[in-house]
């Protein structure tokens, strides 16, 4: 059983802060860095991956070692990019790239500084990647995570204070569009999934091909599927970074198809979130914080396996009146959730500034 996150209601925030945001400034990195501006706070976003050697070879490097050997240019770069610029807090994204020796320079410029971590950096899938994070964690005022699993472990790695969160939807960004006639030919489907292939992926399409689903999928890496043969006649393009574009294939499809990262220890996902407040009929594997956000088959469909998705997929096509009022009623229910950024980051910003700070750890 999860535990019951509680979400505070929407509500101006009474205080409005100079904010450092150190994260990618693409994606739902961006998303939370405008979240915070739309709150009323003065935001400079400065994205260390910016200051990384551009190539494949060094994307893996960073994947693959931490980063290693360039933190201090990493270091040296950002702190030239906000030159004497002093914060109310700085709101660290990921962390991949930031060292604890960065973190208690900026401790200098900033009252608070935190970090928020969508991905499972205390977990096996990505390797060395989080070296610089696991090392940091320590000289953070508060981490925030978004699995239940993480909570125990941040402490376990020196954290100070840890705050569970939801994942969250964009207002913006996961709004729904006015659909066109031609946005309809162009990016109507049956069934489709939106997302990157992994090893376990595969199998799992296929399992629905062979059971007659009209699948339609976007995503990077799927011609290295096994089962490609089968899948590629499924395959709409590449993963889709447009943000409207991406809208468009989840608003347009008639049932949308959730996957989860088994290395990353989901138990949901962003797209949990996003499918509904896009007005899209969420269709996931059925797990303890799905069956919490959810009701099942009348806000969300779940299954677990690819033969009761099959049937769910059948379900809702040949019904049709059923599937507009879970879509309907997810997208309330995601409303009453909270689970959208400004509500989130709100939260994070009121937890931040409630912590009596205590004594910073000394670097050695």
């Amino acid at each position: 059983m999860i535990s019951t996150i509680s979400m505070p209601p929407l509500a101006p925030t009474p205080t409005k802060f100079s904010i450092l945001y150190l994260g990618v400034n693409s994606g739902t990195s961006r998303h939370r860095a405008q979240s915070l501006m739309r709150l009323g706070h003065k935001v400079q976003i400065v994205d260390p991956c910016a200051f990384l050697p551009t190539g494949r070879l060094a994307d893996s490097w960073v994947h693959h070692t931490g980063a290693l050997g360039l933190a201090g240019s990493i270091r040296s770069q950002v702190l030239a990019a906000i030159r004497s610029a002093e914060f109310d807090l700085v709101w660290v994204d990921a962390g991949n790239l930031v060292s604890a020796e960065l973190i208690a320079e900026l401790r200098r410029r900033a009252g608070v500084v935190i970090n928020y971590n969508v991905d499972d950096p205390f977990g096996l899938r990505d390797g060395n990647k989080w070296r610089l994070y696991l090392q940091a964690v320590p000289f953070y005022d508060l981490v925030v995570v978004v699995r239940d699993c993480n909570v125990s472990e941040a402490y376990s790695a020196g954290a100070k204070s840890v705050l569970r969160v939801h994942m969250s939807s964009d207002e913006v960004a996961h709004a729904p569009r006015t659909v066109s006639a031609s946005d309809r030919m162009k990016w109507a489907s049956d069934v489709a999934f939106v997302g990157t292939w992994m090893p376990e992926r595969g199998p799992f399409m296929a399992g629905l091909i062979e059971r007659g689903v009209p699948l339609s999928i976007w995503g990077d890496r799927w011609p290295k599927a096994k089962e490609w043969s089968l899948l590629k006649r499924c395959w709409r393009g590449p993963g889709l970074e447009d943000e409207d574009d991406y809208a468009m294939a989840l608003q347009c499809a008639k049932v949308c198809i959730g996957m989860l990262s088994k290395g990353n220890r989901d138990l949901c996902t962003t797209r949990s979130f996003e499918i509904p407040s896009l007005g899209g009929v969420l269709c996931a594997e059925r797990t303890p914080e799905h069956l919490a956000l959810y009701d099942e088959d009348v806000e969300a469909v779940f299954w677990r396996d690819a033969d009761e998705c099959a049937d769910k997929c059948e379900q809702f096509l040949t019904d049709e009146q059923w599937r507009i009022r879970v879509a309907r009623n997810g997208q309330l229910r995601s409303i009453r959730n909270g689970t959208s950024n400004e509500g989130v980051t709100q939260q994070v910003i009121s937890r931040a500034f409630d912590l009596v700070r205590v004594e910073t750890p000394v670097l050695a």
